[in-house]
């Protein structure tokens, strides 16, 4: 599939071989399901890239076990809550053209400063956890 692509609407797998593949459009997050199907062989070494736009705060935590996700800031601004596995929280807030990174196995979310926030996600998503906030 060549481009263009919107970000918002189709994703990216960042694959095995430095492979890059355009995603069928996001549709929901059943979608995640499928993503696994398409690209679960990859494991822990295949990236997604992905672009939100959020006018609320986020009503979950996440967690990603197995690879770092990096959260770079597009538009406006966000603070992300990190909880390490030790115990220790923390808060980064970023802004348009800052990035920060969830380690693996930290659970984050993310409150929404202004009318809203627009970020791109690099994520290694095998095995992401979820629980509410």
């Amino acid at each position: 599939m060549s481009g263009p692509h919107t970000l918002t609407e189709q994703f990216i797998h960042l694959g095995l071989g430095a492979t890059s593949v355009p995603q069928p459009p996001f549709d929901g997050m059943e979608w995640y399901e499928g993503y696994g199907q398409r690209h679960g062989a990859d494991g822990a070494e295949g990236r997604l890239v992905s672009m939100y736009t959020f006018d609320a705060d986020w009503d979950v935590w996440e967690m990603h076990p197995k690879g770092t996700e990096v959260v770079l800031c597009v538009e406006g601004s966000m603070t992300l809550h990190q909880e390490h596995p030790d115990g220790t929280v923390n808060a980064v807030t970023i802004g348009k053209g800052e990035y920060a990174i969830n380690p693996p196995g930290v659970w984050h979310t993310a409150d929404i400063s202004g009318a809203s926030a627009t970020a791109v996600f690099i994520t290694a998503g095998e095995g992401t956890e979820h629980r509410p906030r």
